[in-house]
């Protein structure tokens, strides 16, 4: 049960990533289709997914997985796989099984993306969190299990009382061999790009740009030079955005166009991800300061693709990293950002590769989670934060 495909999201190589694994482990596997509201692959109302395509998009497949149930198509010994805990029409899966013998009713397995347990998603800016913890409740009720992306969204499943087993799959879905191959497998050399340091995550409050912006006055305050028409020269400070630069906070838009104006920051906007890889192999830096990004897809790309990487020593990014302090910068700490992207800019970090050879993994251990071989993941002990602090690779 995978997500509809954007242009601007991650989404559109979603399902290509998990076939060529099914495919490979051998898996029977049946994709269960959806039909699209429109075909602009756009995102016009929300900011994460557009709100009538996800919901349309997710009762439509749900419509066609309760007839393939109904045909007996699906049924015992089969897992169904839902790529998002969100899953409009859910309700449907509890009503039907209920009414059916045990002997006929599949495995529910749900991949957690962020939720009401994150204080800072999307559903909080929008006023949605007091209807979807009743919902999430209710999967929590019937799901045979529940996918974590890392030890801190497991912590947050666990105060919010779920009961559901839960698995740390400790990553995002993430196909390295296909990213990689979309820039015709070269790697840009590191001394060979430009002096580019750029910005990836959406241009919402809970991405923080206000930082970024504020880290880059710090940077060029600290090693800036200006040409004659008072232009920053040298160092490329930009954000790569897969549609038109949108925010949901106006302010961040009017700091942005005076930053455009003084020569401190270039858009780069309408990218699909062939323009956008372009651009991640001629850049040396991708910089994030997100509250919540979960893992963030981004690092994946970005160090599969020989950038450097700098994101904050928070929530889920220790374990990303793998501890590695070099790659990671205090948390608001505009002078320590701003000191080591400095010095990422010169030369390649020696770990860079290892993120992203771990997160081509994920797929493979959610296979293993799904076919019962994945124990070493779950997570329902009392002393499940001693997982915390481990370096997963």
């Amino acid at each position: 049960m995978g997500l509809e495909p954007y242009k601007a999201r991650y989404t559109l190589q979603l399902q290509e990533w998990n076939e060529r694994v099914f495919k490979q482990r051998g898996i029977n596997y049946v994709i269960v289709p959806g039909e699209t509201l429109s075909n602009d692959q756009a995102i016009v109302t929300g900011q994460v997914l557009d709100a009538h395509g996800r919901t349309y998009f997710g009762m439509s497949q749900l419509m066609n997985l309760v007839k393939m149930m109904k045909q007996g198509e699906v049924g015992a010994g089969d897992i169904v796989y839902f790529e998002d805990m969100f899953q409009p029409g859910i309700e449907s899966l509890p009503y039907i099984m209920k009414q059916i013998p045990i002997t006929s009713r599949p495995k529910i397995f749900v991949r957690c993306l962020a939720q009401s347990i994150d204080p800072d998603d999307f559903v909080h800016v929008w006023g949605m969190s007091e209807f979807m913890g009743h919902y999430e409740k209710m999967v929590d009720s019937f799901a045979d299990g529940v996918l974590a992306s890392n030890e801190e969204m497991v912590m947050h499943m666990k105060i919010a009382g779920w009961k559901a087993p839960v698995y740390n799959i400790s990553g995002l879905a993430f196909g390295k061999e296909e990213v990689c191959s979309r820039v015709g497998n070269v790697i840009k050399p590191f001394d060979e790009r430009k002096m580019r340091i750029a910005f990836s995550a959406r241009w919402d409050q809970e991405k923080q740009p206000d930082f970024y912006m504020d880290v880059i006055e710090e940077f060029f305050s600290r090693y800036g030079e200006k040409d004659r028409h008072g232009v920053y020269r040298d160092v490329e400070f930009c954000v790569f955005s897969g549609s038109k630069l949108k925010s949901n906070n106006d302010s961040y838009m009017q700091r942005t166009r005076d930053f455009q104006g003084r020569g401190l920051l270039k858009v780069y906007e309408d990218l699909d991800k062939n323009a956008y890889y372009d651009l991640l192999n001629d850049t040396r830096v991708l910089f994030n300061c997100a509250l919540q990004d979960w893992v963030s897809n981004t690092v994946s790309e970005a160090d599969a693709l020989g950038c450097n990487v700098l994101y904050p020593a928070y929530r889920s990014f220790p374990e990303t990293f793998a501890n590695d302090y070099t790659r990671m910068y205090a948390p608001w700490s505009v002078e320590d950002a701003a000191i080591k992207l400095y010095n990422m800019l010169h030369q390649p970090h020696m770990n860079q590769g290892k993120i992203s050879d771990w997160t081509d993994g994920t797929i493979d251990r959610i296979c293993d989670i799904l076919e019962g071989k994945g124990q070493q993941w779950l997570r329902m002990d009392r002393d499940y934060r001693k997982h915390t602090r481990e370096s997963k690779y």
